[in-house]
């Protein structure tokens, strides 16, 4: 009589012993038959049906291992070549955890049955998940390390941790967002991708600058979240932007990035009460999810790689990102305390008397938000040292800033307000545009 799936307990050492087996395995048995192995594995595991408890769980991590290596088979004679070590990284990522979801909030209705949602009555053990984070990373980088030992690869193990570390927050990451996909296919695919992303990059620093990029900006990401400003999704996201930014420029460029999530946050506050009466009030209580994060700050993060990867162009990719990040704190500011004006505010495309809230609308009120929101990220990049001129800081962030912001509005009239982009669509061009109204104003001045 076979067991049911509640009472069969026995399946989860099975599982990760075989998982270890395989990680030792591979660098001597070679990808064509670790591949086959994990080919029998899944299928093993697929018809086993009731007897291995979590079974969706597992079948989906095998499936998504089989998945990972089928990439690294047929890469391998290409000059793109989706690494071993990468493959079982990932794997490390996704296997530590995997049945105790360690960034997932939880909303308990009256019968104590668990719904899993981003907020309400939330129930997120930060101890438990700082140790879960520790531990992929470790699991991760011996994992890589174990694969580039044997196969006598010519990678730095300093750049294996990096990788490491990356891929431990993105895990984590993709396991805080709520989707319709299993996440024992996006966890370890999504880590996978994004490792050989910086994999390629061949970009690396010190282990212990790494430690403390992601100790801090997990930290800020913290206290934002004890604040009720992000949740848990938006904690991660914040972690992972603020350490690559770090690492690949400096602290400064993520406090003038944090000054924005905190600006951001509060003037969300702003007259809340009022902005909720008429309907207009940023949904969870203007809590941030990762859709805030990565819609805002994507143009920031792609400047900041570029910058430690092109340093002879830092110049005009400073200026770049102070517009990026004056775009999104003008259109935040703008929306938030331009709400509230007296009087009803007109659409930007036809300056028609629209109701408040409305998608495109502008006020009097609300552009000199983003002036002045602009021209304090400008003045507050030169005091943290992420540009060494003032006028041409102020200057270019409030113009970039202004710009963009009024962009954003240009698209929430049309494109929005067809149904075409989303909110955070028309922030993530938005952002884009004020980097490039801010980089093409810096060449203009300075010829």
């Amino acid at each position: 009589m076979p067991f049911k799936k509640e009472n069969s307990y026995h399946g989860i050492p099975v599982i990760h012993t075989l998982y270890l087996l395989l990680i030792l395995i591979a660098p001597f048995a070679g990808i064509n038959l670790v591949f086959l192995l994990s080919i029998i594995l899944f299928l093993a595991i697929r018809f086993s049906g009731n007897y291995i408890k979590h079974y969706r769980d597992v079948i989906s991590l095998c499936f998504s291992l089989s998945l990972m290596l089928f990439v690294s088979f047929i890469s391998g004679n290409s000059s793109y070549t989706y690494p071993l070590y990468i493959v079982f990284a990932a794997f490390a990522v996704a296997a530590v955890g995997n049945h105790n979801h360690s960034f997932v909030e939880k909303e308990y209705d009256s019968d104590f049955k668990p719904k899993f949602r981003r907020i309400k009555r939330r129930s997120f053990s930060i101890f438990w998940s700082t140790a879960v984070l520790g531990i992929r990373i470790v699991a991760a980088f011996l994992a890589a390390c174990w694969i580039v030992y044997w196969e006598k690869i010519s990678v730095s193990y300093n750049m294996v941790f990096f990788i490491a570390v990356i891929g431990a927050v993105t895990g984590s990451l993709f396991e805080s967002i709520p989707s319709r996909i299993e996440r024992n296919i996006s966890v370890p695919l999504g880590v996978g991708m994004t490792m050989w992303i910086f994999e390629e990059f061949r970009y690396w620093v010190p282990p212990e600058k790494m430690l403390i990029a992601v100790t801090f900006s997990f930290f800020l990401g913290v206290l934002a979240y004890r604040a009720k400003i992000a949740d848990v999704s938006a904690l991660l996201s914040a972690a992972l932007l603020g350490a690559l930014i770090i690492v690949f420029t400096d602290l400064s460029w993520f406090l003038l990035l944090s000054i924005f999530f905190i600006l951001g946050g509060g003037f969300t506050r702003y007259k809340y009460k009022y902005k909720k009466s008429i309907g207009i009030a940023q949904t969870k209580e203007g809590i941030r999810s990762y859709e805030n994060v990565f819609s805002n700050s994507t143009a920031a993060l792609i400047l900041a790689i570029a910058s430690g990867i092109f340093p002879e162009h830092s110049i005009p990719i400073v200026y770049a990102y102070l517009g990026t990040i004056a775009t999104a704190t003008g259109d935040t500011l703008a929306s938030e305390i331009g709400t509230t004006a007296k009087g009803r505010p007109r659409m930007i495309t036809t300056l028609k008397f629209v109701e408040p809230g409305t998608d495109g609308a502008v006020s009097l009120l609300g552009e000199i938000s983003s002036i002045f929101a602009s021209a304090l990220i400008g003045l507050l990049a030169y005091i943290l040292g992420v540009s060494d001129n003032l006028p041409l800081s102020v200057c270019i962030a409030t113009v970039g800033g202004f710009f963009g912001t009024n962009v954003d509005s240009i698209l929430g009239a049309t494109l929005q307000k067809n149904g075409i982009l989303s909110n955070s669509g028309v922030n993530f061009l938005a952002t884009f545009a004020g980097a490039g109204i801010s980089v093409g104003l810096y060449f203009l001045i300075t010829g």
